[in-house]
This record gives C-alpha cells, structure tokens and sequence, in this order.
C-alpha cells in the first residue's frame, strides 16, 4: 500500500465515522452496525497492508488529522449510544426478573 493509498483510507475511514455519528443521533442503530462493520473492514485491511515505516510530510499530517477527527466521533458515538445501552440493559434485565418472579410463583 502507498502512503497515498493509507491515507486515502484513513480519510474514508472519516467519512464512516462522521455518517456513525449522524445514525447514532437519529437512533438508527442497524445503520449504525453496518457502519461499524464497514469501517472495521478498512481497519484490518490497514493492519494488514499498511507499510511498517511512519509517513512523513503532508500525508502524515493529513493520517493525524483523520485519526483525530475519528477519535472525536467515537467519542460522540459512545455519548449517544451509552444512554440507549443503559436503558436496553435495564430493560433485559427487568424482563429477567419477571420471568424469575412468574417462574417462582407459577405465573
């Protein structure tokens, strides 16, 4: 893979995470998966192509530049799905609870 080549998919790996960002605000979870899936693609295919030896100039500029903005967007992910993973936890456990309470008293 050439530098060119690395930083292209970092950039589009920017592009996925910025549209993981607007799925999460709209709740729109299986769009949010798939998302997920597609920039986990390019992350093996970068672990698995990309050269040993560090960029320089530009192209390491624009490698840190699209790592940060990555960086900022799983933060924004993770503050909009944490509510929602709460609440689905509450809600599976709260269903445990009543098939262990029916169970036990025959309901």
């Amino acid at each position: 893979m050439t530098s060119q080549e690395v930083v292209t998919v970092y950039e589009t790996m920017v592009g996925i995470t910025e549209q993981m960002v607007l799925a999460a605000e709209s709740s729109d979870w299986d769009r949010l998966v798939v998302l997920e899936q597609q920039c986990s693609a390019y992350t093996q295919q970068l672990k698995e192509s990309e050269p040993p030896a560090p960029l320089a100039g530009a192209n390491r500029e624009r490698k840190v530049r699209a790592i940060r903005q990555m960086l900022d967007d799983d933060r924004r992910i993770r503050d909009l799905t944490m509510p929602w993973m709460a609440q689905l936890s509450a809600l599976i456990s709260n269903s445990g609870n009543q098939r262990r309470v029916s169970h036990a008293y025959g309901g």
